[in-house]
This record gives structure tokens, C-alpha cells and sequence, in this order.
């Protein structure tokens, strides 16, 4: 298995099903301010380790990992309405 990132996730206030994925060391430090008034008050959500190979819902492994490293977040927006109707 590779090597995977601590990383914490927050819950959106403002936007339902919006989450902010970040390396748990750094935290929100990297997350721009202007991000973070649309974003509302980060809840947590959870933590965990993320590595490649790890499934999740809503995105690819890979792609959440690369933004962390490049930008110091992810944000992950619920998906469209009419694909989650047909699920």
C-alpha cells in the first residue's frame, strides 16, 4: 500500500454536502480567506489516513491528494442534483 497524508476533513456551515479536505498538521492555514467566508464555519467531520489506493464517494483518491500537496486543500462540491437522483 503507499504511503498515504493525515487528513482532516470539515463540513461546510453555509453549503450542505460541501467538505474541505486538509492535511491535518497544517490544518486551515493554507485554505485562502476568500475560500473560507463562502465556505462558512468549518465543522469537522473526520480524519483520516488518505492514501491512493482509498475509496471515496464523491472523488478520486489521487486528485484530492495532488491539491493538498499543491494548494494545501481540496474542496469537494455535493454533486449535481440529477446525478444524485438517478443513484
Amino acid at each position: 500500500m503507499s504511503e498515504g497524508r493525515l487528513v482532516q476533513i470539515f463540513r461546510s456551515s453555509r453549503r450542505e454536502g460541501t467538505y474541505l479536505f486538509v492535511d491535518l498538521r497544517e490544518g486551515l492555514a493554507r485554505v485562502p480567506e476568500a475560500l473560507m467566508l463562502h465556505f462558512g464555519r468549518p465543522e469537522p467531520a473526520m480524519r483520516l489516513n488518505l492514501t491512493p489506493e482509498r475509496k471515496l464517494a464523491q472523488a478520486e483518491a489521487p486528485a484530492v491528494l495532488a491539491a493538498i500537496a499543491e494548494r494545501g486543500y481540496y474542496l469537494q462540491f455535493p454533486p449535481p442534483k440529477d446525478e444524485a437522483d438517478r443513484g
